[in-house]
C-alpha cells in the first residue's frame, strides 16, 4: 500500500525575515531648473593655548608677539571658539556652452561683539568669498571677492579653495610669511593646455603703512601725521584712501604631471598722496615677484616652496610689512619686503629688508627700520610649524569628521631693540574638531 504524501504543517507565527535596507544615496547636490546648488561649510570647535597672551583671539597677530616685561609676556592664554565655522553654497550651470560657477563662503570671524564670552557669545558673520566665474573653451573670466591671484596654488590656476595653498594650519591667520589675500578682483585666464595656464588680474588696491594684524606702523613726519588713516591705510579699514589704480598681478602656472606644480608671477603697484603743507602731489611705483612649487617626491609626500620679494608689496604678506614710508618732504619711498614658506612639515618666513628714513635727531626720525626706530618695527618674523590632519571619515553622503592639530614656535626680531630684549618668542598649540557638511558639486567639466 502506498504511503500517503507528507505535508509540513503551517507555522502559526513564522519568524520575520530581514533584508538589508538599501544604502542611502544622499544628494550630492540639488538643482532648481538647470542650476545645481551645493551646500558648503563645516562646524569647527577650536582650542588654542599660547605661552604669551596676545589678545588676538584664535587668529595670531604675527607681528606683535609680546616682548618682556609685561603682563602679556608673563601670562599665557587659553580660549575656545567656534568662529572658524563656515557656511555657504556653490552654484553650477551651463549657459550657452559656457560653464558658470557662483561661489559664496562666510565665517564668524567678523568684528567681535562687546559682550563676547561673558554670559553669551554672538560671533559676527563675515564674507570670505563671493565670486562668479565663467569658462568657455580655453578662456576664463572671474569677478568678485576671491583668493588673490598672488596666493600660491596647488594645481593650475583656479579660484576654488581646494586648489589654493594656504596651508593646513588650524590658525585662522595661517602661517607667518604666507603671501595671500581675499580681496575683490577681476581676473582673466587663458588655459593654453591642460598643463599650462596664464592669468592676469586687476585687484582692489590699498596704500598700506602698517597697523593691520599686528603689523607695525611707519613713523610719520609730524607735519603729515594726518595722512595716516586718510590718504594712507593704517589698518583701520578706512574707505578714504584715494588709491590711484588697481594692483596688476600676472601668473603663469605649469603642471607637467600630476605630481608637479610650478608657478611664477609678479605684481605692479602705484601710490599717490597729496601734501597739504605745500599742495604738491607725490607718487611712487612698487613691484614684486614670486616663485612657487609643489612637488610630490614620493606618493603622499610633497615638498613645498613659496618665495616672494617686493618693493612696495608688504600688504600681501598678510600686512606684516608696510608698502611705503612718507619722507619729511612728503615724498614716498617703497618698503622692501620678502617672505618664504617652505618645507614638508616645517615652514619659515621672514621680512628682511629695511628702508631706513630721514633722521636729524630723535624727534625728527621718520620711516621704517631706521636707527632708533620703535621695537614694533620688525626686521624678521619667523614661524616653525608641525601639524597633523586626521579624517575619521569623509563621504559626500554623510559629511566628514576631522581632527586637526598644530604646534608653532615663533620668533620676532625688531630692527632696533633699544634697551629691551633683542627678540620676542611665542609657542602655540591648536586643536580643532571639524564636521564637514555632506555634499559634492556635480561633475560638469573643467574644474
Amino acid at each position: 500500500m502506498a504511503n500517503p504524501p507528507t505535508t509540513t504543517p503551517p507555522v502559526a507565527n513564522p519568524p520575520p525575515t530581514y533584508a538589508p535596507e538599501p544604502e542611502p544615496t544622499g544628494p550630492l547636490s540639488f538643482h532648481i531648473g538647470n542650476v545645481y546648488f551645493t551646500p558648503i561649510g563645516f562646524m569647527d570647535f577650536t582650542g588654542v593655548y599660547r605661552t604669551h597672551a596676545t589678545g588676538s583671539g584664535i587668529g595670531t597677530n604675527f607681528g606683535s608677539i609680546p616682548f618682556a616685561p609685561g603682563f602679556t609676556d608673563a601670562t599665557s592664554e587659553l580660549r575656545f571658539s567656534v568662529q572658524n565655522s563656515r557656511i555657504g553654497f556653490r552654484t553650477d550651470a551651463i549657459v550657452h556652452d559656457a560653464q558658470v560657477i557662483g561661489y559664496m563662503e562666510a565665517d564668524f570671524l567678523g568684528a567681535s561683539p562687546g559682550n563676547a564670552a561673558v554670559s553669551t557669545n554672538s560671533n559676527t558673520l563675515r564674507s570670505r568669498l563671493y565670486w562668479v566665474d565663467v569658462r568657455k573653451g580655453p578662456w576664463e573670466l572671474l569677478a568678485g571677492q576671491t583668493w588673490s591671484l598672488i596666493t600660491p596654488g596647488r594645481e593650475g590656476i583656479s579660484p576654488l579653495p581646494a586648489n589654493i595653498f594656504y596651508t593646513q594650519n588650524v590658525d585662522v591667520n595661517y602661517q607667518a610669511g604666507l603671501v595671500w589675500g581675499r580681496i575683490p578682483e577681476l581676473r582673466g585666464v587663458y588655459h593654453a593646455s591642460k598643463q599650462l595656464a596664464i592669468a592676469l588680474a586687476l585687484e582692489s588696491p590699498e596704500q598700506y603703512i602698517g597697523g593691520s594684524s599686528g603689523g607695525a606702523l611707519i613713523t610719520m613726519p609730524g607735519a603729515l601725521a594726518a595722512l595716516a588713516g586718510t590718504q594712507l591705510d593704517n589698518g583701520n579699514s578706512t574707505f578714504t584712501v584715494p588709491n590711484l589704480v588697481p594692483d596688476l598681478i600676472g601668473k603663469i602656472a605649469w603642471d607637467p604631471g600630476k605630481h608637479v606644480h610650478l608657478e611664477i608671477g609678479g605684481v605692479g603697484r602705484e601710490f599717490r598722496i597729496w601734501n597739504p603743507t605745500n599742495e604738491q602731489t607725490y607718487t611712487a611705483s612698487g613691484a614684486g615677484g614670486f616663485l612657487n612649487f609643489n612637488i610630490e617626491v614620493i606618493k603622499g609626500l610633497r615638498v613645498i616652496g613659496n618665495g616672494y620679494w617686493s618693493t612696495g608689496g608688504g600688504r600681501y604678506i598678510f600686512g606684516q610689512a608696510p608698502d611705503v614710508i612718507v619722507n619729511a618732504d612728503g615724498s614716498l619711498t617703497t618698503v622692501g619686503s620678502g617672505s618664504t614658506v617652505d618645507g614638508i612639515d616645517i615652514d619659515s618666513a621672514s621680512s628682511p629688508s629695511a628702508v631706513g628714513g630721514t633722521c636729524m635727531d630723535a624727534a625728527s626720525c621718520v620711516g621704517y627700520g631706521y636707527t632708533g626706530s620703535p621695537n614694533s618695527q620688525n626686521k624678521s618674523i619667523e614661524e616653525w610649524t608641525l601639524g597633523f590632519v586626521h579624517d575619521f571619515w569623509k563621504d559626500p553622503k554623510f559629511g566628514g569628521l576631522t581632527l586637526m592639530g598644530q604646534y608653532s614656535f615663533m620668533r620676532r626680531t625688531p630692527w632696533n631693540a633699544g634697551t629691551g630684549p633683542a627678540e620676542a618668542h611665542q609657542q602655540m598649540v591648536f586643536l580643532n574638531l571639524r564636521y564637514t557638511l555632506p555634499g559634492a558639486a556635480p561633475a560638469m567639466g573643467n574644474y
